[in-house]
């Protein structure tokens, strides 16, 4: 048996959403099947560390697929070609993409449709792609993945597809999360957070990510409780950051508050345990992978109460309204002054937690592919 696999979001140091996924996903599903060949499709010179074992022949497929015309090029001219070709038995797209010429069964893994209902957290050429693109892929492919029941409703909402062809694989979160004792903690408040305690933000920072509404809310808190907490940023700047940059500029407050750029996923389970809280205020998610990496390193969550957010942190986060930023600098200092809320969240969040993992994860994926081969 053959099986193609596009892992074009396979980038050292830059895996982000659709890589982690991939990455995690893949490493299970790969070495649980040493009799299948399984090809990844690189659009670029790639990083030996993911060809992590014998039965993965990688192939480089040009162009460089980082633009809606080179979308377009790469999977339904550079990749239909190589399909035709080498004939494998399905093709797995981990990034909600498909190829459109092809008669090769396929599966492709929708994240969300945030693009469907934030046009302003886009750029222009590539909203008008995807919004034009996704509904064809996801009537062409043999069978739909995606994260969450929320995300699931809306492609059955959207595009007018039968629950049957979905199946729901949700997150899970890397094992390199999980809980540091005090003296771990104090080593990494020094290094990124001058010793003081902090509030943190996880993902790159563009419109939907709601990082303005999550400044204001912090000059709130610090204004209210004379506090020496800081707030921590990670994540690389994305697009549109405008709005951002204008609320930090007039904060009160602008200098407790600390940008790290991108963190590798090591440093990033160590900033994350380190932390008093996570602050995931997000306007629209799929599923939102920070909020369990918190609940692993024992470390309380304020999240937003819509999309899936609402769903994957049910029963074990502070719920709020993302777009209030009373609502959210309300939550802030109420866990800064009840140490018993603390305690009760991240007990809570323990047990939730234990319902993801990427082993779980592999394995639904694996099994909606097994299912997409046999329809």
């Amino acid at each position: 048996m053959k099986i193609a696999v596009n892992t074009r979001f396979l980038i050292k140091n830059k895996l982000e959403g659709f890589g982690h996924f991939t990455n995690e996903c893949l490493k299970r599903i790969v070495i649980n099947n040493p009799t299948i060949t399984f090809y990844f499709l690189f659009d670029r010179p790639f990083d030996k560390s993911f060809i992590f074992a014998k039965n993965i022949i990688p192939v480089v497929i040009p162009p460089p697929a980082r633009h809606p015309i080179l979308w377009y090029i790469w999977f339904n001219i550079s990749v239909a070609g190589w399909l035709k070709i080498n004939k494998p038995d399905l093709f797995i797209s981990t990034d909600g993409y498909a190829c459109l010429n092809t008669k090769v069964r396929q599966i492709s893994v929708f994240h969300d449709l945030a693009f469907e209902h934030f046009e302003d957290g886009i750029p222009k050429i590539q909203l008008k792609y995807m919004k034009y693109f996704a509904p064809l892929f996801a009537k062409k492919v043999n069978r739909i993945v995606t994260v969450s029941e929320f995300s699931k409703n809306d492609i059955i909402t959207k595009y007018n597809i039968k629950s049957n062809k979905i199946d729901v694989v949700f997150n899970g979160a890397n094992n390199l999360f999980k809980p540091l004792i005090d003296i771990e903690k104090r080593k990494i408040k020094e290094k990124y957070s001058a010793g003081y305690n902090y509030f943190l933000y996880v993902g790159s920072i563009h419109p939907r990510k709601n990082v303005s509404k999550l400044l204001q809310a912090f000059d709130v808190f610090k204004e209210q409780t004379k506090s020496d907490f800081k707030l921590v940023l990670t994540g690389r700047m994305a697009w549109k950051t405008n709005d951002v940059n204008t609320f930090f500029n007039q904060m009160k407050y602008k200098d407790e508050v600390i940008f790290t750029g991108y963190l590798t996923n090591e440093d990033l389970a160590l900033v994350t345990a380190s932390a008093f809280a996570l602050c995931y205020v997000s306007l629209f998610e799929g599923f939102g992978i920070p909020i369990i990496e918190a609940m692993k390193c024992g470390v309380p969550v304020i999240c937003s109460n819509t999309s899936s957010m609402k769903e994957i942190g049910e029963g074990a986060t502070m719920q709020i309204n993302p777009t209030n930023v009373e609502s959210l600098s309300y939550a802030m200092v109420r866990l800064y002054n009840d140490p018993e809320l603390l305690k009760t969240l991240i007990n809570k969040g323990f047990e939730k937690q234990a319902l993801f993992s990427w082993d779980k994860t592999a394995n639904l994926l694996w099994q909606s592919c097994l299912k997409a081969m046999s329809e």
